[in-house]
């Protein structure tokens, strides 16, 4: 299996699992969207240099996790794909920041490498509770959600077709992968002159298949926004739920964690 298959494959089984029975995938999809987005903004409003209270937030993602019969270890393991691209929000704090702030075994460790740590673990457990969110509610269900909640339609209508966008540009890649190695003859890897070739030709067959469903969907009265088939009811569990979590997330962001240590 080949990475592209690979990740079609990890795609597919993020919105299979949405489709188990737990309390957590029982709950209203409002009520877990909710509080995720607390729970963002909790973890982002935390000082960049409260390593201990950043570490607090952890539980969250495990206990939810355990909630939705989910093993956390798959949601870290793909939460590490963000991995590059947080570390690079964070690259130069360790560069301009050189004011030492703990020393541990005799090293000295300046503000930059702190702040940089804190940006690692605030994205890593941000983008676990999402993908929490989505693995026990799945994309459609989210999207509806933040309809009922008041967000444009035109917004979640947008996020729902570059999820299924992501779809066909993976399906188009493995296509064109394997049409490739068809004609290779055991050669491996693309030269550096295919790759020009190769994304140009990607990007043409995907918005090409793309204008075909657009059309398809406007031939079948496709106005801008897509008919919601998702019934949604908060029942009291739901105003419970987000009760509590909310009240141990702003309890992990608003206590002094570090002052019972001290």
């Amino acid at each position: 299996m080949t990475a592209l298959e690979k990740a079609l494959t990890e795609f597919k089984q993020v919105e299979r699992s949405a489709c188990s029975t737990s309390v957590l995938h029982s709950l209203d999809p409002r009520a877990k969207t909710l509080v995720v987005l607390i729970y963002i903004i909790a973890v982002l409003s935390e000082s960049p240099d409260a390593l201990a209270g950043i570490l607090l937030f952890w539980i969250f993602p495990i206990i939810a996790c355990a909630m939705g019969g989910i093993e956390y270890g798959k949601v870290m393991r793909k939460s590490l794909y963000t991995l590059p691209f947080i570390a690079f929000i964070g690259i130069f704090n360790p560069i301009f920041q050189r004011e030492p702030m703990l020393t541990v075994g005799g090293v000295v460790i300046t503000k930059g490498w702190v702040e940089f740590v804190s940006i690692l673990l605030r994205g890593l457990l941000s983008v676990q509770m999402a993908l929490v969110l989505i693995m026990t509610t799945g994309f459609y269900r989210v999207c509806r959600g933040l309809g009922k909640m008041g967000v444009p339609g035109v917004f979640t209508t947008q996020l729902l077709l570059v999820y299924r966008y992501i779809y066909l540009l993976v399906e188009e890649a493995i296509d064109m992968d394997r049409a490739r190695k068809s004609r290779s003859y055991g050669r491996k890897g693309y030269g550096f002159k295919m790759w020009g070739t190769f994304v140009g030709q990607l990007l043409m067959r995907t918005v090409n298949r793309a204008q075909r469903i657009h059309r398809a969907m406007v031939s079948r009265g496709f106005t801008g926004e897509l008919p919601s088939i998702v019934k949604m009811k908060w029942r009291g569990r739901d105003t419970l739920f987000v009760i509590i979590a909310c009240g141990l997330i702003a309890a992990c962001r608003f206590v002094n964690i570090s002052a019972f240590f001290s």
